[in-house]
């Protein structure tokens, strides 16, 4: 007996055969806006609403999606196998049901992982680029992760229950948010904006984005707002410059306001127990790999050949060279090309102990590297593929330097324990975060997070992580600008900061310095306007799509991987119409919760305009808890609205007597 197989269409239509008639009467099928925008919509039920609405997350967005028709003979090529080109792995198995044998990777290096990266050993030094300060309102990473299989725990545990769990019962805070005068601890309990910087905030999350095109925080904020404790806490944070992005600081201030109040100990934030490598990419590359998923290594994407004309553009060819060899991958109207646009870590330039990088770029040879010339060569096609050299062209004002230090125990160890909240030794949170140096030249920060930071780490090592904003100025100590300076000669500014110079010689015998300089780590914060960087389907592709940091959203902010993961999931959903949205950013901004607790954190915890009078209006009601707590000990005082209304109280209770 001969067996047949039906088509692949037609079993995609028996999915939905029993709804037929419901959805060929539908107006919405098949025409989901896959990426709404909380920003422009009014949030309101009417007859015809039945999606829902731009920010509205929870289980409801967990259903499964349907593709409108099989994709089964589709092959999908990923350019760049960072978090977000994996992700792009993982919503086209998921939602968009592609075998994962028909996906590869194509990656110019010899791992995966991208920017996430951490290796190294106890005996030459581990090194990590860059480290995770998380939010619990990722909505798309822990989207993804609750799916993937956790690292250290049984089936049926995923990588979202180890990072629950931990921190769950070790909570994430910091005791030494800031030190100077070599070594002292900084009082770090107040923000220090004057009413008019205050307002500056609040005026700047009023404006519209489309208003703050190429502007810089420096042409907004006065020098006092530049000098306050606030900003000191926010740009050593996040690693924003004065001459950053106005419109990239506000798209932070909406998105992190539910976590205001936690800015200046770190308490709002959360962290994995490994570095970023073994945490995230690690598990989900071997999900990956087992679904079928393939990775060609030393594989780099040239260019693309693309087809234009009146109904879109399409890929029809790969321009590859693997391996060395010249190559042209042929790409039908029913594949799909993923490229990650543009890369924060290429050129990076690495030193040690007794070297210091040798940096062999400046602005008159940047963007050269294979991610940015890709990005080039796609803008060169059309203005949709947007502006790469709005980002990569000026690297005095886009780098910054990290170091890792691989520690045995010593003098900087036994330091480091008077600012820890819990002993490094102990698996517990550490730092809570970076420490920030007030009066270092560099503008120095580090951290050390749980140990041990990665899974092979001997039991008698620490690794902790250095970084500094300023690349232009000398030390304090090194009469050297940072990326000038050894290993040594970085750890020993640090010593000085730390107050412990005269116990060098043991701290420079027991650490180990691996140093990494970054010409464009901080490229997606540079000023630009609407325009300079893509959609992630730009206008007209139909097969094409654009992930990483550089690709426009609406509202969600760059350097984050929420960002990469949003990107990658936006891309399947567009590129395959699935009946699924990707919801935008977590409502929290709109929530009147943490609109009034940021009001009153802006304003170093005491009384906003109006609280006194809300307080009486509240108190004894279900809506009291609203209004930020006050602390048993607090003095009561009344706004100076309140005041206004007493009085005029007392004077219609004279007229009336």
């Amino acid at each position: 007996m001969v067996r047949t197989t039906k088509p692949k269409n037609k079993q995609m239509k028996e999915i939905t055969s029993k709804f037929e008639k419901v959805l060929q009467a539908s107006t919405s099928y098949g025409k989901v806006n896959h990426e709404p925008d909380s920003s422009k919509e009014v949030q309101r039920n009417t007859p015809k609403k039945s999606m829902p609405f731009s920010d509205q997350i929870g289980n409801y967005q967990r259903n499964k999606g349907i593709p409108p028709k099989s994709f089964e003979n589709s092959k999908v090529y990923i350019v760049g196998s960072g978090i977000g080109g994996m992700a792009t792995a993982y919503y086209f198995i998921r939602d968009g049901h592609i075998p994962a044998a028909n996906i590869t990777f194509l990656e110019q290096l010899h791992i995966e992982g991208g920017s996430l990266d951490g290796a190294g050993n106890p005996t030459d030094g581990y090194i990590i680029r860059g480290g995770r300060e998380m939010d619990m309102t990722y909505e798309n990473l822990w989207d993804m992760f609750q799916d993937i299989p956790a690292l250290e725990m049984p089936a049926p545990y995923s990588v979202l229950d180890e990072y629950r769990l931990i921190n769950d019962n070790d909570s994430n805070y910091s005791k030494a948010r800031l030190i100077h005068n070599r070594g002292e601890v900084k009082d770090f309990s107040t923000f220090g904006l004057s009413k008019k910087d205050q307002l500056a905030i609040i005026k700047l999350l009023l404006k519209k984005k489309e208003d703050l095109d190429d502007l810089t925080i420096e042409d907004y904020f006065s020098t006092s707002f530049l000098e306050s404790n606030f900003w000191m806490f926010w740009r050593t944070m996040f690693a924003f410059e004065n001459w950053h992005s106005l419109l990239e600081l506000k798209l932070y201030m909406h998105r992190f306001l539910h976590a205001i109040d936690g800015l200046n100990d770190l308490s709002s934030l959360v962290f994995p127990k490994y570095n970023q490598y073994d945490t995230f990419v690690t598990p989900l590359r071997k999900f990956l790999q087992s679904k079928g998923v393939k990775i060609e290594f030393h594989t780099l994407l040239k260019d693309l050949d693309m087809h234009s004309n009146t109904e879109g553009k399409w890929v029809e060819g790969l321009i590859i060279e693997r391996k060395g060899t010249a190559a042209k991958i042929p790409i039908g109207k029913e594949d799909y090309v993923i490229v990650t646009t543009g890369s924060m870590t290429e050129d990076t330039f690495y030193g040690d102990n007794k070297t210091a990088p040798i940096i062999t770029l400046d602005n008159s040879t940047s963007g050269q590297s294979s991610g940015w010339k890709l990005w080039k060569n796609l803008a060169a096609k059309s203005p949709v593929f947007g502006k790469p050299e709005k980002f990569c062209s000026n690297i005095e004002k886009s780098s910054w330097e990290s170091v890792t230090l691989t520690c045995k125990p010593s003098a900087l160890v036994e330091k480091l324990k008077e600012y820890s909240v819990n002993d490094p030794y102990s698996g517990k949170t550490v730092t809570g975060g970076i420490i920030s140096i007030t009066d270092s030249n560099w503008l120095m920060s580090f951290t050390c997070n749980r140990q041990p930071h990665f899974p092979n780490q001997p039991d008698d090592v620490l690794v902790i992580w250095v970084y500094s904003l300023f690349m232009d100025k000398e030390g304090n100590y090194i009469k050297k600008t940072m990326p000038q300076c050894t290993g040594d000669e970085v750890l020993t500014e640090l010593c000085y900061h730390m107050g412990i110079i005269d116990q060098l010689d043991n701290v420079l015998e027991n650490t180990l310095v691996r140093t990494a300089f970054m010409p464009y780590i901080t490229s997606m914060f540079m000023p630009r306007a609407k325009g300079d960087r893509p959609r992630v389907v730009p206008e007209g592709c139909k097969n094409l799509g654009l992930i990483g940091q550089f690709v426009e959203t609406n509202n969600d902010v760059v350097f984050t991987m929420e960002s990469s993961v949003r990107t990658a999931r936006i891309a399947v959903y567009k590129l395959l119409n699935l009946n699924k949205q990707v919801p935008d950013i977590n409502p929290l901004q709109y929530d009147i919760r943490h609109l009034l607790k940021a009001a009153k954190t802006l304003n170093d915890d005491k009384p906003f305009l109006g609280e006194g009078l809300l307080r009486k209006v509240l108190k004894g009601t279900y809506f009291e808890h609203i209004l930020p707590g006050k602390e048993e000990t607090e003095e009561e005082h009344e706004s100076f609205l309140a005041e206004q209304v007493n009085k005029f109280k007392d004077w219609f209770k004279n007229i009336r007597s």
